[in-house]
């Protein structure tokens, strides 16, 4: 093993939750672009796919940015983000394979980004840990 893997071991814990915090975070903020009509974006009507993919990003991205039911939240995330890739990417420009020419190349990151975070959980600096340390 390289002696810079072995260096980064004791951040190991603390970069899985920037992460998780980060990922978190920019999720949130694709929602609140579409919900809101922010950041460059026209609001999208709530009551439509993009309205409940606005929601599932704004609130599931609060949600992992605290560590709180991150496993489940994660998980459906992770799903939305494989919707979004094949909904609104391949089958828009007929481009499977190549997630640099259909745009994709978030979606794809994000999806498989929080199907990891539904694996492995939401670490030590999160709502989740602290209700276990309390419950325990």
């Amino acid at each position: 093993m390289s002696r810079m893997v072995r260096f980064l071991d004791p951040y190991a814990e603390c970069t899985h939750d920037t992460v998780r915090i980060v990922a978190g975070y920019g999720f949130m903020l694709h929602g609140v672009q579409k919900l809101f009509g922010v950041l460059g974006r026209e609001p999208v009507e709530v009551v439509s796919l993009l309205g409940a993919a606005a929601l599932i990003e704004v609130l599931g991205g609060a949600f992992i940015v605290l560590g709180f039911f991150t496993r489940v939240v994660a998980f459906i995330a992770s799903g939305e983000m494989a919707v979004a890739y094949f909904v609104g990417h391949v089958a828009r420009e007929e481009a499977l394979l190549f997630p640099v020419a259909n745009g994709g190349e978030p979606a794809l990151l994000y999806c498989f980004l929080f199907l990891f975070l539904a694996a492995k959980g939401p670490g030590a600096w999160s709502l989740d840990a602290m209700v276990r340390r309390v419950g325990s």
